[in-house]
């Protein structure tokens, strides 16, 4: 598990575009980022990425706000899903955020992605509220975020 950098990007965007066409593509018919996107995120945020042998595997996606973070863009190459990577990278990401001084994770789920608020939840996420789908990325079924939160401390 490392900070990624900007040589990265290219490996994010496909990791990412990767996992979500495995896991979203009954409700979007294109890729979920691009590589102009992911550089970014990069300015704004940080990627923390793991690896097998120099192959990104896996990154997540955080960003400080105040005492806040917001952690978005979870993603595991759909050959090394259930193998529990997605919860180490939520576990680097949320110790990442309280080292820097975040009091609470703010995250957002798909609504239609049914097996998520699950996952969130069994971590100490509550639900905290909505927010309207990604303009632009004309979803085949209706769909909105679900907002949800955890105190990190």
């Amino acid at each position: 598990m490392r900070l990624a950098e900007i040589h990265d990007a290219e490996a994010i965007t496909a990791v990412i575009n990767a996992a979500f066409r495995q896991a979203e593509s009954f409700l979007i018919d294109r890729d979920r980022i691009d590589f102009a996107t992911v550089r970014e995120l990069l300015q704004k945020g940080k990627f923390l990425v793991a690896g097998d042998g120099g192959v990104l595997s896996g990154c997540v996606y955080v960003e400080l706000r105040g005492d806040r973070s917001y952690l978005g863009l979870l993603s595991v190459d759909p050959q090394r899903q259930k193998s529990g990577l997605g919860s180490k990278l939520m576990d680097a990401a949320e110790d990442y955020c309280a080292k820097a001084g975040s009091r609470v994770m703010d995250l957002q789920i798909v609504n239609q992605r049914k097996e998520l608020p699950a996952f969130y939840r069994r971590r100490g996420y509550i639900e905290t509220g909505t927010a309207p789908f990604t303009p632009g990325l004309n979803p085949k079924l209706p769909c909105h975020f679900v907002k949800m939160s955890k105190p990190l401390t």
